[in-house]
């Protein structure tokens, strides 16, 4: 393949295009209430109380699954969307909380019932003092246009909870919240040329909910939901200078050049290193020409725009000021013979088709975690031979046709596909058509990689990181830089040709290993007139060979958008590979009599293409496939590993095999680098303040003691007596988390049931511990644990007593004062603010508690007993002062009454000595 011209004027040359185009409608149902018998209950309420909606209550649009990408569905899918959260509408479309809607209060509203409502109204509940936005009457609209966005109409997103957009989860404000951002999107999507100011919003929500405008505001724009793009009002907020650290991002696909504007508008200073002699990737248009001044644009790679409702690829062609053709339903399919296939037949076997597919859904749920090592190939086989489907060979060739289809769809094997999760992605898929783009996809591409400093033929083969920086090698080049992200394809992960430095985390290289990656190619043909009509984009063809079944099975019709008569076919499956090795010659006369069996019959003759292309992805270093899939074994899981940071925050990953919801789509990699950008920044940010605390520790180690007491107010997770904050930013199971174990003196002390000298070493304990409990009525110890050990500490069974246990005696735990943790904790905490932001603390939902009190003094002495003698007990040594956690399992010991009484006794010598907590646990 040619490498891309990078001229500005590339795509000018091309004549004009002479189309319909079929723009997406901004809301494709306006019908608030599709069920037109409503139940005599109240369904609103119904459906609202229970998270699992009523299908009565939902609104639907369509869909395309992505088992059909290649051929457009007959029957449109219904996907479905539940009302507003936790709200009803009244007369006026204004959100009232259902569960209390017949308690509340009329609202007198400025204007009549066919007035528009353009200012805001604030429902107050009767019995509260919360309020409910009512923007204006198109809360359903919007939340149909957030919906194609990604967000979920009734609740927050994963990554909203994490960056806590609200402070408490499933209150009034989040309702206002997901009410004000889908307000915000909506607005920024009538026009995506402008750029959204939060100005645009204050007349429009009370001056009492500025503070959660700006979180939404902040959110939406961090995170490139709304503002990004290629438009001259969104680039000049790039800054002249950069103001923050540098950035190297390591492939100019659509998911490094996403990641790379987002980052300059930041304030970053990136260089992007580039293999190939082009920026664009697995998307590259080729200009295609011969003589009569012929020419047409070719997507070689990535072509078709999937889900344009919300896709972000439509926004940057609208900004361009394109329009997307909409790629038509009509598909006919042609025999061996060249013969059209008879529709009722077609029809047959493409519902029995889809029968098989659902009967393997119910499959994997009954078989469970079982179906994860099975194939969907191998489901689809048994079913077929079971129900008799597609008995006769024209049948079976249609069915292989559909199984081809399905190949192309995920660009890999049925026989190597996951049976439980090959279309785990389905639920997110974008509403809308599948469009092409007018003179190809280059020209995203191009404009997203106008200004941005590109170095081109840079091969990187060396990728090191670390605490100081990153080092990304290229030959004999070494380029320095605060952070990387690297985009490469996951082929290229796969065949191990970059070397990490330290190794990626083991968790990292078993989602690369398990995550499937397949091909697809193509035969690109310029004719010199169109002689196959104008009337559809698409048209199949049969094989009688299952092994050649995806051999050029479809064809892309690109003559009403590419600029000239210009055909693409395509190959896929096992065929894929096999075609790496065809000569070129041999695959173009094989289209060409597929071509000719097809037309000829009908007196149509077909010329000799003036120029043809076959691409060889599989085959290309910096590729080595086509895109994504779930293969036996893997799951979603493995896309969100293969997206985690490594090196606390130093090297990220980028890329379609890098999202669970978008994968092996072209607007799945732009917007993992919108992802990545702003995760990118939130590092910085919490380096930043790291920075500061430890330039000043002293200074600063009271401000960081009543940092981790406010950061307590809210933990990330809560067990009886045990709660815990963590980055929610950091994914790695082996992040560092902090516990606190809170105990609790009780109002009556009762000794029943224990021996003489250990009610006098608790009284003795509880005198020197008077003076603290007079101001504090608890005692609270820490210690630093990875993620993965407070999850399994969670599980532990018995309540706090025997998780105190498990903590101390198992693994060995020292239990320390803030003072104690050390420089560590501070860098983890200082993490944790930046990762919450100035926000009040609150209570959460998220709080998982088992129900337990907390802990009793009598235990906490029991465990610093013990703790003690098994600290002491190894050669009469102490563990070092900043070590958290002791390595191995110490045995339990069965002690004497008077070695017991002997360490009491060093513990009150301790206490009474006035160190702090945390130096009497270390001693």
């Amino acid at each position: 393949m040619n490498p891309l011209d990078q001229a500005a004027d590339q795509f000018s040359s091309f004549p004009p295009l002479q189309f319909i185009p079929y723009p997406p409608p901004l809301n494709p149902n306006p019908n608030p209430n599709p069920n037109p018998n409503p139940s005599p209950n109240n369904a609103s309420n119904t459906a609202i109380q229970n998270p699992n909606l009523a299908s009565t209550n939902l609104l639907s649009f369509t869909v395309p699954k992505k088992r059909r990408r290649g051929r457009p569905q007959r029957k449109a899918t219904s996907f479905l969307l539940p009302p507003i959260p936790n709200i009803t509408l009244n007369g006026n479309n204004g959100p009232i909380p259902s569960s209390i809607s017949s308690s509340t209060s009329s609202v007198s509203a400025p204007f009549g019932p066919n007035e528009q409502n353009t200012n805001f109204l604030t429902q107050r509940v009767s019995d509260t003092t919360d309020e409910i936005i009512v923007i204006n009457k198109e809360s359903t609209a919007e939340a149909l246009i957030a919906l194609s966005a990604g967000f979920p109409a009734d609740s927050l997103t994963e990554e909203e909870i994490d960056a806590r957009v609200v402070p408490v989860i499933g209150g009034i404000e989040q309702v206002n919240y997901i009410l004000i951002r889908n307000h915000i999107i909506a607005k920024w999507r009538e026009n995506v040329s402008n750029w959204v100011t939060k100005e645009m919003f204050v007349d429009t929500i009370p001056k009492h909910f500025h503070v959660l405008l700006d979180s939404t505001y902040n959110y939406l724009v961090s995170h490139g939901y709304i503002n990004f793009g290629v438009a001259p009002a969104i680039k000049e907020k790039v800054p002249a200078e950069p103001t923050k650290p540098s950035v190297i991002v390591i492939g100019a696909g659509l998911a490094g050049l996403a990641a790379a504007r987002q980052l300059m508008r930041f304030g970053f200073k990136v260089t992007v290193l580039e293999g190939r002699k082009r920026a664009g990737g697995r998307v590259y248009t080729k200009k295609m020409e011969g003589g009569n001044r012929v020419c047409a644009a070719a997507d070689l790679g990535g072509s078709v725009l999937t889900g344009t409702l919300g896709n972000p690829l439509g926004i940057v062609a609208r900004q361009l000021g394109s329009s997307l053709h909409k790629v038509r339903d009509k598909c006919p399919l042609y025999s061996l013979d060249g013969k059209p296939v008879d529709p009722d037949m077609d029809m047959k076997v493409e519902t029995a088709f889809n029968r098989l597919l659902d009967k393997a859904s119910r499959l994997r749920q009954l078989m469970g975690e079982v179906s994860v090592d099975v194939s969907l190939g191998a489901a689809l086989e048994t079913f077929r031979q079971v129900y008799g489907d597609a008995v006769n060979d024209e049948e079976m060739n249609l069915f292989n046709w559909h199984l081809a289809n399905l190949e192309y769809a995920n660009a890999g094997l049925l026989s190597k596909l996951s049976l439980a999760f090959w279309d785990q992605d389905d639920p997110y898929d974008m509403g809308g058509d599948h469009c092409f783009l007018p003179v190809g996809n280059g020209r995203l591409v191009q404009a997203l990689a106008e200004n941005v400093t590109i170095l081109y033929e840079k091969t990187i083969h060396t990728i090191r990181y670390g605490s100081d920086g990153v080092q990304v090698i290229a030959g004999s080049q070494v380029f320095e830089g605060d952070m990387a992200l690297c985009t490469v394809p996951l082929g290229v992960l796969k065949c191990g040709s970059i070397k990490f430095i330290p190794e990626l985390p083991q968790r990292k290289l078993d989602g690369i290993k398990r995550l499937g990656f397949g091909l697809l190619n193509k035969v690109a043909m310029l004719f010199p007139h169109v002689f196959w009509g104008t009337d559809l984009d698409t048209f199949g063809h049969l094989s009688d060979d299952p092994s050649r079944r995806g051999e050029f099975f479809l064809f892309y019709s690109y003559a009403t958008v590419a600029g000239g008569p210009l055909l693409i076919a395509l190959v896929a499956g096992e065929a894929a590979h096999k075609f790496e090795s065809m000569p070129p010659t041999d695959a173009v006369t094989r289209v060409l009599q597929i071509l000719k069996g097809i037309y000829e019959p009908q007196g149509i003759n077909v010329p000799e293409p003036i120029q043809t292309v076959c691409t060889r992805w599989g085959g290309d270093p910096f590729s080595l496939g086509s895109y994504s899939n779930v293969a036996v074994g893997a799951s979603g899981d493995d896309y969100d590993i293969l997206a985690e940071s490594v090196g606390d925050g130093r090297l990220f990953f980028a890329g379609e095999a890098t999202t669970r919801r978008y994968p092996a789509s072209m607007h799945g990699a732009f917007l993992s680098g919108l992802r990545e950008a702003a995760n990118m920044a939130h590092y910085v940010n919490a380096r930043t303040l790291r920075k500061k605390v430890d330039r000043s520790p002293s200074k600063n180690a009271h401000s960081c003691a009543s940092l981790l007491a406010d950061l307590f107010r809210e933990p990330d997770l809560e067990f009886g007596s045990f709660s815990v904050i963590f980055d929610r930013k950091n994914a790695d199971p082996k992040s560092t988390a902090i516990l606190k174990v809170t105990f609790s003196e009780p109002r009556k002390k009762s000794h029943d049931g224990s021996k003489p000298d250990q009610q006098h070493s608790k009284k003795l304990l509880f005198q020197q511990l008077q003076s603290h409990f007079n101001h504090q009525q608890q005692l609270h110890v820490y210690t630093l644990l990875s993620r993965q050990q407070v999850l399994e500490l969670r599980e532990v069974r018995g309540g706090d007593e025997m998780r105190l246990n498990y903590l101390c005696e198992r693994w060995g735990v020292k239990l320390v004062g803030r003072k104690g943790l050390g420089p560590t904790a501070d860098s983890v905490i200082a993490s944790i603010k930046a990762e919450r932001g100035n926000r009040k603390p609150a209570s959460t939902a998220l709080a998982l508690k088992s129900g337990t009190s907390k802990l009793k003094t009598g235990i906490l002495k029991r465990k610093m007993v013990r703790k003690a003698k098994i600290v002491r007990s190894s050669n009469g040594s102490t563990a070092p002062a900043n070590s958290n956690v002791v390595n191995g399992k110490v045995p339990g010991e069965t002690r004497t009454a008077e070695e017991t009484r002997t360490t009491d006794q060093m513990l009150l010598d301790t206490l009474g000595s006035g160190q702090n907590q945390g130096d009497m646990l270390k001693k």
